[in-house]
């Protein structure tokens, strides 16, 4: 679309390209991610790509300083109202956006639909069911569920099926994949989530399978591995899901620009810090969630209530779990800015020598 309307006006112009129409071509591809620098020569034109950094960045860059102040925003975007808004108007306000450094009131809520719905990275709008503000609405059943003691082998691979493979698509949809804009598709990417899934899955459930394969009789090794062992499990298999479903970011590295949000190369260790950052954050959401209704019940079954009414225990636990997996969401998603920092030292030789400041900046991804 951008190169027929540069043809359309070299040739209603001749050989002339004015700055009104450049202004006009910029105005017209408002926040795509690429602002193209047109130089004119005498038998053609050349075009240039020069990465800028998306609105979205710049917003969390100027307001996302803190834990405390990300968990704010957190708090707002994580609103499930926002995901009956269509992918139109969310484009359409998108289009409006300004440059969300001094942000009115007026603007905040169409901020808020773009930092919950768009991509940061290719500027398209996330599908419905990966978008944050879906997130705990479709873990909270599955994670519940998986908390669950079963009886038996199945439903708990079906239950660790359901939430690896949900998990393992927000991670890919909500990657940083600033590198792969001119970059066919693979059939590596499917095949390693496929993989992470799988793995996942039997791993999730293996303490129900050393339940019901040992035969264990002891009501206090049952507890072990029904209660105490899920919690340490689930938050390595959310690090090993994040780490393995954008492991190819290491590879090819990602995006670094400097404080103004100019594009200055590429760099994979940034891409490293990025995905350990995302990975830790998410073992802390589902260790957490483990862990907190466990020491909750395990202190209200000695109060007198619980002693008379035991079925009150796993109610008690399955309210408990998802109230603090809705608590956890944004907190876990708090931890780290989306827009990451790197010290010059830490990155590759031939950025440091493109380098005048100290710090480089970096989408961290979701």
């Amino acid at each position: 679309m951008v190169f027929e309307q540069i043809n359309e006006h070299v040739t209603k112009r001749g050989s002339r390209l004015t700055s009104t129409a450049c202004q006009k071509l910029l105005f017209e591809c408002d926040n795509i991610i690429f602002v193209f620098v047109l130089k004119w020569e005498p038998s053609s034109f050349k075009f240039t790509r020069t990465a800028v950094m998306d609105a979205n960045l710049v917003y969390w860059k100027s307001h996302g300083e803190s834990v405390f102040c990300r968990f704010k925003m957190w708090a707002n975007l994580l609103d499930p109202s926002f995901l009956f808004i269509s992918n139109a108007v969310i484009q359409e306000t998108r289009s409006q956006l300004g440059s969300g450094e001094n942000v009115s009131k007026k603007e905040e809520h169409a901020w808020n639909i773009s930092l919950s719905s768009v991509h940061a990275d290719s500027g398209s709008v996330l599908p419905l069911v990966f978008r944050p503000p879906a997130f705990l609405p479709l873990t909270a059943p599955l994670v519940v569920a998986n908390f669950l003691p079963h009886k038996g082998i199945k439903p708990a691979l079906f239950w660790q099926f359901l939430l690896q493979s949900y998990t393992a698509g927000f991670n890919y949809a909500n990657r940083n994949s600033s590198s792969e804009q001119n970059q066919t598709g693979s059939l590596k990417q499917p095949l390693l989530i496929a993989g992470t899934v799988s793995y996942a899955t039997c791993a999730g459930a293996l303490p129900q399978i050393i339940v019901n394969r040992l035969d264990l009789r002891s009501l206090h090794f049952q507890n072990f591995f029904r209660f105490i062992v899920p919690v340490p499990l689930s938050a390595a298999l959310a690090f090993v899901n994040v780490f393995t479903v954008r492991g190819e970011e290491c590879e090819t590295g990602i995006q670094v620009f400097d404080s103004n949000g100019n594009y200055v190369g590429i760099s994979k260790a940034a891409a490293q810090k990025a995905v350990m950052e995302t990975a830790l954050s998410r073992a802390v959401l589902f260790g957490t969630t483990g862990a907190v209704p466990n020491l909750l019940v395990s202190i209200l079954k000695r109060t007198q209530l619980f002693q008379k009414n035991p079925l009150l225990i796993a109610p008690t636990r399955h309210i408990s779990v998802a109230f603090v997996l809705g608590l956890m969401i944004p907190l876990s998603f708090s931890l780290f800015s989306l827009m990451g920092t790197i010290r010059k030292e830490n990155v590759e030789e031939e950025l440091q020598v493109k380098m005048a400041e100290e710090h480089l900046f970096y989408h961290r991804g979701l």
